[in-house]
């Protein structure tokens, strides 16, 4: 594997000692300074694994930088397309903030992490038996408020109206006593319980942000059908309220409710992860995790922060640069795991393909199962330069995303020829790259422009299959063979990129060895040292 941030980052490192930052680059220049780095450690890698007596074609290795290997990985990629299954959205992706890109499942590390974990009262615009009540919700997040645009409930659960000091405050009944024994307040008396079904639909303010600062960012079907409570099945009793505040810019979840409310996913963030506008101005330009503290600071002081502790949880981090990562709802490409093409589905059939291979230990089957079972769709666009693009253009007059077969081939066919392989992508203009006279077969435009991100890496080595095994005339690999991290990373991208090419898996058996560990039980790594 020669693609990927830790080549970018190193080269970014050997500039910077230089006083060259990479942004004063054209991006071919730079993209030939990471080959050259690949290039270099290809050599010492091999060298080093011949010293330790591993076995290998030495003469002949393949690599995912090669014109060959590039070139493949452009035809499989343009099957997906064909088959409808690679698609374009704005939804919440693992975003790195210090690397400025979107990061895939297999790209994340789950570490301890302390956050801020606060109780927050939204004021509802109606009042109950005379008096002003409030929808109190639980979040580790406070950064996330701001783009705030619903409270969800679980319809069938039943939830208290409790008086508090002269207020009402809504809690799910199961939680109620807990709630108290966390904020170490009492209530004066229940007023009724209601099913969470009775809850939808009543209107809130939210506790600091203005409605109209909004108006011309966000669409009118969502300011119109913001700052209300909804159902939804993903609210669970364990912990917290009852009540979840959804921001569909920045959750999985909430932007599944959203998007079925007709609610956008509003991030108001910038790729390092700064406020901008339309975000309150109090935290505009300032970083997500550093807003929290002006956040608690500001409802402390208008009333609305109920209670407020420290928590240690596992989250997200990315495993380069070992910082938090954060859910942050971009413009991205997918590969649809549930969309249905010739009758069948890609987390179906790879599904089915798993238990015809031999896995060893067996365990191993249950655990690649899991994960896809119940992965989202395959993020596999990044924000960054040293990869293979995505070879799509689009039509400067209708926006028309430009996808054909005959272009895939054309792409790959200049990418086999050319030293540098995917570099002719970067280095001519549309016209150069698109058939002579070629015209968008939507609106009949012949103006383009080339999309401007790569393939997630783990689609590199997704495709090793197709590049390797397949031109020697094997159907597939007797075995592969790897760590069990594997299970998330090659093994998986080998089996999603297989089976929505071929149809079947491009292993007949899959072997997990174990780890050479340290006196912490941490693996050997490079990023120890």
């Amino acid at each position: 594997d020669t693609h990927g941030l830790p080549i970018e980052r190193a080269v970014e490192k050997e500039l910077s000692k230089k006083k060259i930052r990479k942004e004063s680059l054209p991006k071919t220049e730079f993209r030939k300074l990471c080959r050259e780095y690949a290039n270099r450690y290809v050599n010492i890698q091999k060298e080093e694994f011949i010293r330790l007596g591993v076995l290998g074609d030495w003469e002949n290795p393949y690599l995912t930088m090669s014109p060959e290997y590039e070139a493949t990985e452009i035809r499989e990629l343009g099957k997906f397309f064909e088959k409808g299954l690679a698609y374009r959205s704005k939804k919440p992706v693992y975003w790195c903030i210090y690397d400025k890109t979107a990061e895939g499942q297999a790209e994340v590390e789950y570490y301890e992490k302390e956050d801020p974990s606060i109780y927050v009262k939204f004021p509802l615009k109606k009042e109950i038996e005379g008096k002003k009540a409030y929808a109190v919700i639980w979040t580790t997040t406070p950064w996330t408020l701001p783009a705030n645009l619903g409270i969800m409930v679980k319809e069938d659960a039943d939830y208290s109206l409790v008086e508090v000091e002269g207020e009402v405050w809504i809690v799910a009944k199961e939680l109620l006593e807990n709630f108290f024994k966390n904020i170490g307040k009492t209530y004066t008396r229940v007023l009724k319980d209601v099913k969470g079904r009775d809850l939808v639909g009543l209107e809130y303010e939210h506790p600091f942000v203005d409605r109209d600062e909004l108006k011309g960012y966000l669409s009118e079907e969502t300011l119109k059908n913001m700052w209300r409570i909804y159902p939804s099945e993903f609210v669970s009793l364990d912990t917290g309220t009852g009540l979840v505040h959804m921001a569909p810019g920045h959750g999985q979840e909430d932007y599944t409710v959203g998007k079925r409310y007709n609610l956008e996913p509003y991030a108001p963030l910038d790729d390092s992860g700064r406020f901008v506008e339309p975000a309150p101005e109090f935290i505009r330009g300032v970083r997500v995790f550093d807003a929290n503290k002006l956040i608690i600071a500001l409802l402390k002081e208008k009333g609305y922060l109920v209670h407020e502790a420290r928590i240690r949880h596992s989250y997200p981090h990315c495993w380069r640069c070992k910082n938090p990562v954060i859910f942050r709802a971009t413009p991205q490409w997918f590969i649809g795991m549930d969309i249905e093409y010739e009758g069948k589905t890609l987390s179906g059939e790879s599904l089915e393909e798993i238990e015809k291979v031999k896995w060893i230990p067996e365990y191993g089957k249950n655990r690649i199962k899991s994960m896809v079972e119940n992965r989202p769709d395959w993020c596999i666009s990044r924000q960054r330069f040293w990869g293979v693009p995505i070879t799509v253009f689009y039509c400067e007059n209708c926006g028309e995303v430009i996808k054909d077969k005959e272009v895939f081939e054309r792409i790959a066919s200049l990418v086999e020829k050319h030293p540098g392989g995917t570099d002719v992508w970067f280095e001519k203009s549309p016209e150069e790259i698109l058939p002579e006279g070629y015209k968008c077969p939507k609106c009949g435009g012949t103006s383009f422009r080339k999309e401007e991100d790569i393939l997630d890496v783990w689609f590199d080595s997704g495709c090793s299959h197709a590049s390797v095994i397949r031109p020697l005339g094997f159907e597939k690999a007797d075995l592969y063979l790897e760590g069990s991290d594997q299970h998330r990373g090659w093994f998986q991208a080998s089996l999603l990129e297989s089976v929505g090419s071929y149809g079947e898996a491009p292993y007949r058996s899959v072997l997990t060895h174990g780890f050479i560990v340290d006196e912490q039980g941490r693996k050997m790594s490079k990023s120890l040292v």
